[in-house]
């Protein structure tokens, strides 16, 4: 939805209003995070907010079915590396090796289309939105044990949600917002089907390991790919078929790791 929007700066900013409404709600409902816990709260907003200016910055940069394997693919290793180093949390061996397997192939789907050189600063921007992934999955995984789910997707979309689309107001103007109502409701839809796959993966961050959570998360880039072939006519083929193949192997090692 992101990538097909005719503006895609006003299509995010609609997605994150919808996000931003519908924490606000979590919030009422919930009340306050309990003590100490608001720099969670602040620093996943934060985070989110710099993973969405690079998200948009790969879009506009380079091939969607490119830049966000890349960027996504890029996630799944750094938070194994921090989890097992930094966290101290274990992980089986073929549960490890599900979790490399699949960012080498989400990272392959991304090098298969052998990018040229004028797209190097789009690979930045990709790899930069994947580090913001991590952080922010990591951040994410700490405080879901902290505090309830509801409350704390709700006050980090209520923060980042409105932030956005004053940002846009400020930054552009209300023409901006000038679009077909078609593309309206679609960055509206958007936003919604976003925060229920934010909630689908903290609550899954409650039942497992932080690094095969955020690995099989990332598996969606299969679909990303498929996405970009049938909708937005990018190549797929055999060589990217494979890719998928070996996402799927790493997929099978963590469930039976």
């Amino acid at each position: 939805m992101a990538h097909g929007a005719p503006d895609r700066v006003a299509g995010l900013a609609l997605f994150e209003l919808a996000a931003g409404v519908i924490g606000l709600v979590a919030v009422l409902v919930m009340g306050l995070p309990p003590a100490g816990t608001w720099w969670y709260i602040i620093a996943s907003a934060l985070l989110h907010l710099a993973y969405l200016g690079g998200l948009l910055a790969s879009y506009q940069l380079g091939q969607f079915s490119q830049m966000y394997p890349l960027a996504r693919g890029t996630s799944p290793w750094v938070v194994a590396v921090v989890s097992i180093v930094v966290l101290h949390q274990t992980m089986a061996v073929l549960e490890l090796a599900g979790v490399l397997l699949v960012s080498a192939g989400l990272i392959a789907l991304v090098f298969i289309g052998r990018p040229g050189r004028g797209q190097v600063p789009a690979l930045f921007a990709a790899i930069g939105t994947g580090l913001m992934i991590a952080s922010y999955t990591v951040v994410d995984g700490l405080a879901v044990h902290k505090m309830p789910v509801a409350t704390y997707m709700g006050w980090v979309f209520m923060l980042q949600g409105f932030a956005v689309p004053l940002a846009v107001l400020f930054w552009r103007g209300r023409q901006a917002f000038n679009l077909p109502r078609p593309a309206i409701l679609s960055g509206l839809a958007g936003g919604v089907v976003s925060m229920a796959a934010y909630g689908l993966v903290l609550w899954a961050q409650t039942r497992g390991t932080l690094a095969a959570i955020a690995a099989l998360r990332e598996t969606s880039i299969i679909f990303g790919a498929i996405i970009g072939a049938i909708f937005f006519h990018e190549r797929f083929g055999p060589k990217r078929a494979a890719a998928a193949a070996v996402v799927v192997a790493g997929i099978v090692l963590i469930t039976t790791g």
